[in-house]
């Protein structure tokens, strides 16, 4: 039997703060973070050069403290403050298979984690590194989304894999409506006029502008992110009508 191959050769995964957690939980599950980074190492060990943007939204998110009356700055950055704690988890749990693993933010948080440097982040991955992304963007009113767009762009990944809790985009919310018919394929543009709400329309815009390709699937199906570097059909594939 042939040895699985990694398709792309860079590849970001945006995991957010879900992936942490037991469905429909809080906190930190760490048989869920436990399973995660086996499914990493799975993807690691085929050839492909990870960088993980790990979400915060299983401990804080900024968006829904603002609401309680938090000023919405602080507010947000009291969220990339979560996802260096689950990043730092994460490292933890990868480090125990065997993996190295920096973590970097763009929040620094000096004697904890790096902060974010892109020759630094090309020069680990290169040497089989997986390399945590924390800290969002480093500022107020963006996405990890956005995060992970921009730093795929930045390093020159191959693709943005976003790893939900469903199978992909749907025309609704599948929990809310069991007529939302999946997409198996989308290009940006109708991602953006049809008002998909899988992906941030900041990062979406991004990606169109840069051509990098973003795959949607279910982190919850086990090998999943392995399937995705290797390029089998999962999902919902979002790129330009000339992308294969």
């Amino acid at each position: 039997m042939a040895k699985p191959k990694s398709k792309y050769k860079r590849v970001v995964v945006k995991i957010s703060g879900e992936g942490f957690c037991t469905e429909r939980g809080y906190g930190i599950d760490k048989g869920r973070v436990d399973s995660l980074a086996r499914e990493l190492k799975a993807a690691h060990d085929i050839g492909a050069e990870l960088a993980v943007v790990v979400g915060g939204g299983n401990i804080v998110r900024g968006v829904e403290l603002s609401k309680l009356g938090t000023n919405r700055t602080q507010a947000d950055y009291v969220g990339m403050i979560a996802t260096v704690i689950n990043a730092l988890i994460l490292q933890d749990a990868l480090e125990k298979l065997g993996i190295g693993v920096h973590v970097q933010s763009a929040v620094e948080i000096h004697k904890m984690v790096e902060p974010y440097n892109r020759r630094n982040c090309l020069n680990y991955l290169s040497q089989s590194n997986i390399v945590l992304l924390a800290g969002g963007t480093g500022n107020p009113y963006f996405t990890t989304d956005s995060a992970a767009a921009l730093r795929a762009i930045e390093i020159g990944a191959d693709v943005f894999l976003k790893a939900t809790k469903v199978d992909g985009v749907y025309s609704a919310d599948p929990v809310l409506d069991p007529k939302a018919e999946l997409f198996h394929r989308l290009t940006y543009s109708q991602v953006i006029n049809q008002n998909l709400k899988a992906i941030d329309p900041t990062a979406i815009t991004l990606c169109m502008e840069n051509h990098l390709p973003i795959i949607v699937f279910n982190l919850r199906k086990q090998h999943n992110i392995q399937r995705a570097v290797e390029g089998e059909p999962i999902g919902t594939f979002i790129g330009s009508d000339e992308d294969e």
